[in-house]
């Protein structure tokens, strides 16, 4: 009986011991208390930045209920980190496609944000019948040119889709008068803004009582805008390596049907599943091409996906 109490004595004496050590190793010192409080997981309350704006259009942040509902969406996403960091990362990939067709329609670099809201920089399909990046609508493309149908569906065809949606961003901004406006309209429609500001008397979309969603646009992209432009400043740590990247790619001129896209696409060296991520705007494994049309498929260039 001696020799067990005596042996538990010792483990107590180990244990003690080891919590003793590890307090003093974990124990944040004046040197490394920041360095702890910067890795370590923490929760704090955000300072919104006292001038934010939306395509050099200011947000009234004098305003208690503007300064409210921008606290809220900048809290939302930076302390949606998973997300947060999806969207640096593909932005890096997909904003040196979008930023130069804006630049060249006139339209604020800003709206590249309202791509981050729409889909996540992803081809997401919505239960409305949107599709791509930036979430066009089958009879919006179809009026604005684009292919849509069940053998090729431009929406998902990046540079088309963009030019297409400074088309409706200008119109837009026309008619209703400011980017702001003709950013809530992207999501509302310009009938939808119209009969919105001239049933409530006003001018300007701070001023509006929105339904949810719309009532949210614009402080969701002012939020996204915000974060992607200062990383640091609400938490998000990574390298540049961490980003994603573009593959270098070139295009081929088709003009006729292709029968077989995974022969097609063993000739170029790569197979269909890679033809597919180059090319999502080809929704079937064949190109009908009845009316000998001029497509521009991008291949990626020799070994990237040996």
């Amino acid at each position: 009986m001696k020799i067990i109490q005596k042996a538990l004595a010792f483990v107590g004496l180990l244990s003690l011991c080891g919590l003793f050590i590890f307090a003093l190793q974990d124990a944040p010192t004046d040197e490394n208390f920041e360095t702890k409080l910067i890795n370590d997981y923490n929760v704090y309350a955000l300072q919104v930045p006292d001038n934010l704006n939306f395509a050099g259009e200011p947000m009234p942040l004098e305003n208690p209920d503007i300064l409210e509902r921008m606290d809220r969406e900048l809290l939302v996403n930076t302390y949606w980190q998973s997300n947060g960091l999806l969207m640096f990362k593909r932005a890096k990939k997909y904003f040196p496609i979008i930023e130069p067709i804006l630049a060249k329609h006139g339209v604020p670099d800003d709206f590249k944000y309202l791509a981050v809201i729409e889909s996540g920089l992803t081809n997401a399909v919505s239960p409305a019948g949107a599709r791509g990046v930036w979430q066009i609508m089958p009879a919006t493309g179809r009026e604005n040119g684009l292919e849509v149908n069940k053998n090729v569906d431009e929406r998902y065809n990046l540079e088309k889709a963009t030019e297409v949606a400074c088309k409706y961003l200008i119109r837009a901004k026309e008619q209703l008068g400011s980017w702001t406006l003709a950013a809530a309209a992207y999501n509302a429609g310009n009938a939808g803004v119209s009969r919105r500001l001239r049933e409530q008397d006003v001018t300007g979309y701070y001023d509006l009582l929105l339904g949810e969603e719309t009532g949210r646009y614009l402080f969701r992209i002012v939020a996204l805008k915000e974060i992607l432009s200062n990383p640091k400043n609400y938490g998000f740590n990574f390298r540049e390596k961490d980003l994603y990247t573009n593959v270098p790619t070139y295009k081929i001129e088709v003009d006729t049907a292709v029968t077989d896209f995974t022969k097609f696409a063993q000739r170029f060296g790569i197979n269909y599943k890679v033809l597919k991520l180059h090319n999502p705007w080809l929704r079937e494994p064949h190109l009908n091409n009845k009316s000998r049309k001029q497509y521009y498929l991008e291949i990626p260039q020799e070994g990237y996906y040996n």
